[in-house]
């Protein structure tokens, strides 16, 4: 997904990129040619030209022999004129790899077997633009084969899959997800996609689904894959429920990667780490972003997802009806990672820098 983002200052208009998830000013545009520009773009996403006073919200689909992309135009009414961002979304996920997102060898192989079991609930948590929705993808194009009903319920819907049935969240005629959800358990649904679990009666409705034998995929925003656990109770989701619906919970976070031609090896100084974070080894070096040409200057080029994959198990299962909360001694004894080890490990490696693991390596729970 590609976000661009034109707007308009008291003096001066600009363009700017968001690459790798940072936004970079790309483009100056001259301030008599701004209100053209403006309405060149409500023209082609159908929206009414003479309204500049209210936020309005549009599509473009841009087709060519290559490609087909759908751009999302919002506009915003600001002091000194209409800002206007749009996102830009491919509308083909046959090229989604799950072997290429980020997923090491044990949390792949977990990942993959609670995926084949036929019913319950996997939980993908993470902040906005951590790539979930990427790694939901990547999964139902596994999952999508000609004996299986797949529905999927979307605000938007960011790529399309042949074979899937996708709606187009709708909520002010009440197509929410909850509603959505109802319907689809009169579809004779196999697996169900929500594209996000944001309030108490979705997620009962997910839980309902899991457990009359289907299999349900969603997202939540939680800071780590066990947080998932008090955030669906605090919805009001029984504890007892939970522990047997709940299949997978997985946390991610997307870490911009140094770029190969120009980062710098300086020498580490245990001070950079976070005051409460113990670190598993010694570090001796670590690098820095420099900036080039190749990564436009800002010292990153492309980005990896880190993950946190925690299968429920019998054990976890108790643990979540006694609601137990602090599960990191568990953890450890199955040997499962959390975010803040696969964040160390890819800053041991060189991969990245401390300013983009620093937060995970605050993590604690």
């Amino acid at each position: 997904m590609i976000l661009c983002h034109i707007e308009k200052y008291e003096e001066r208009c600009r363009v700017r990129l968001r690459i790798d998830g940072k936004l970079i000013e790309k483009y100056v545009i001259p301030a008599n040619d701004y209100p053209a520009l403006v309405n060149k773009l409500k023209i082609k996403a159908n929206l009414d030209i003479a309204e500049k006073r209210l936020p309005q919200d549009g599509r473009i689909t841009f087709e060519n022999a290559a490609h087909k992309f759908d751009i999302r135009v919002s506009l915003l009414p600001t002091l000194h004129g209409e800002k206007i961002v749009m996102r830009l979304l491919s509308k083909d996920a046959t090229n989604i790899d799950i072997n290429e997102l980020g997923f090491d060898s044990k949390q792949l192989k977990d990942y993959l077997e609670g995926i084949k079991k036929p019913n319950g609930i996997i939980l993908i948590s993470g902040p906005t633009g951590s790539g979930k929705t990427t790694t939901l993808y990547a999964t139902l194009k596994i999952l999508n084969e000609e004996k299986t009903n797949i529905l999927t319920i979307e605000d938007p819907i960011e790529y399309t899959l042949e074979g899937i049935n996708q709606v187009q969240l709708k909520e002010d005629i009440g197509l929410g997800f909850a509603s959505a959800l109802r319907s689809f358990l009169r579809q004779d649904p196999d697996v169900i996609m929500l594209g996000e679990i944001r309030d108490g009666e979705t997620a009962q409705m997910a839980i309902r689904a899991a457990l009359t034998g289907h299999l349900v995929l969603s997202t939540i925003h939680t800071n780590s894959a066990w947080g998932t656990i008090s955030r669906m109770i605090d919805m009001g989701v029984p504890s007892y429920l939970l522990a047997n619906t709940l299949s997978l919970s997985v946390a991610q976070r997307l870490v911009r990667l140094l770029c190969p031609n120009c980062k710098e090896q300086k020498e580490f100084n245990v001070s950079l780490f976070p005051s409460n974070y113990k670190a598993p080894r010694t570090l001796k070096c670590h690098y820095e972003p420099v900036g080039c040409e190749k990564c436009f200057y800002t010292g990153y080029k492309g980005r990896k997802a880190v993950y946190e994959v925690v299968p429920i198990d019998f054990e976890l299962s108790e643990c979540i009806k006694n609601e137990k909360f602090n599960v990191r001694e568990e953890l450890k004894n199955k040997n499962i990672n959390q975010l803040m080890d696969n964040a160390f490990d890819l800053f041991e490696k060189g991969d990245t820098s401390m300013d983009e693991v620093y937060s995970m390596l605050m993590s604690n729970y």
